[in-house]
C-alpha cells in the first residue's frame, strides 16, 4: 500500500478538502483507497458523511490502544473508498503517547503489511505535533497543500525543516511528491505573485494543476459529500481530478496502476 500524508501546519489551506477529494478521485479511477482522519476535528470524516454513531472505533484507538487497522476501517458511500474516522478523543492522544515507547511509530506499525487497499491518504492536523509526526513516519511521501497567500512560503519552510528531521531520525524513505496550490484566485494579483514565488523556489515540485477558490468545494462537506460527487462538473471538482492524474504520473512506474 502506498501511503501519502497530506500535511501543512498552517490551518485553513484546504488540506482536508484536498484529502477528501483527492481520495475520491483516486477511488473513481479504480484504486482501493483508504483515508485516515488524523485530525481531532474529524472534518474529513464529516465531509464523507461518516456520522458519530459510525465512529465507535477511530484513529485514536489505532494509535493509543493499538486496535487492528481492519477493525477501524469504515466504508463510505463512495465505491472503493474507506475511512478510518476521527473523534475528539484524538485531541488527548498527544499527551497519552508522550511516555510510550516508539511513540512516533504507532501509525506505521498499524499500517504495516496491510493489503486491503492500494493507497492510503493521511489527513493531518494543522500542527507539527506528535500526530503529524506519526503520519510522516508512516508515509512513503508527502503532499503539501499550499494556500496562495502571503505567509505561505514562511510556513512551508518550517514544514520542510520538519521533513528533513524526520528523514534523518525516523523515516529515511520519506519524500515530498508535490506541492498543490490551493484557493487560487486569478482576480487577485497577490495569488499570481505567491504562485510565481513558490514555483521559483520549488520548481517542478509544484503541481501544474492549481485548485481554484470555488463555492461548490465549500458547500459539499455540509452535505457529507466530496465535491466530486456533490457537483462533478464544477471547476473545483475538475481541478481535483486533474490533480489526481498528475499525482499518479509522479508515482514510480510499478505503482501507476491500481
Amino acid at each position: 500500500m502506498l501511503t501519502i500524508a497530506i500535511a501543512n501546519q498552517k490551518g485553513g489551506v484546504g488540506k482536508t478538502t484536498t484529502a477528501i477529494n483527492i481520495a475520491t478521485a483516486m477511488a473513481a479511477t479504480g484504486w482501493r483507497t483508504l483515508l485516515i482522519d488524523l485530525d481531532p476535528q474529524g472534518n474529513a470524516s464529516t465531509g464523507l458523511g461518516v456520522h458519530s454513531a459510525a465512529r465507535e472505533v477511530s484513529s485514536y484507538d489505532l494509535l493509543v490502544d493499538e486496535v487492528a487497522l481492519e477493525d477501524a476501517v469504515v466504508p463510505t458511500s463512495i465505491p472503493r473508498l474507506d475511512i478510518v474516522p476521527a473523534t475528539v478523543d484524538l485531541s488527548g492522544a498527544e499527551v497519552e503517547l508522550v511516555s510510550v515507547e516508539e511513540r512516533t511509530a504507532r501509525l506505521r506499525h498499524a499500517l504495516e503489511n496491510h493489503t486491503g487497499h492500494d493507497i492510503a491518504f493521511i489527513d493531518c492536523p494543522p500542527s507539527l505535533g506528535l500526530l503529524t509526526l506519526n503520519a510522516l513516519c508512516a508515509a512513503d511521501t508527502l503532499l503539501v497543500p499550499l494556500q496562495c497567500e502571503f505567509f505561505a512560503l514562511e510556513g512551508l519552510s518550517q514544514l520542510l525543516q520538519t521533513v528533513d528531521q524526520v528523514q534523518q531520525r525516523f523515516n529515511p524513505r520519506l519524500g515530498i511528491i508535490g506541492v498543490a496550490l490551493t484557493m487560487f484566485d486569478r482576480r487577485n494579483r497577490l495569488t499570481d505573485q505567491v504562485s510565481d514565488d513558490v514555483r521559483d523556489c520549488l520548481g517542478k515540485l509544484v503541481f501544474d494543476t492549481v485548485i481554484p477558490r470555488n463555492v461548490r468545494l465549500s458547500e459539499a462537506p455540509s452535505h457529507g459529500l466530496p465535491a466530486l460527487v456533490y457537483d462533478q462538473h464544477c471547476t473545483g471538482s475538475r481541478a481535483y481530478m486533474a490533480l489526481a492524474r498528475e499525482l499518479i504520473g509522479r508515482f514510480p512506474a510499478e505503482r501507476q496502476a491500481a
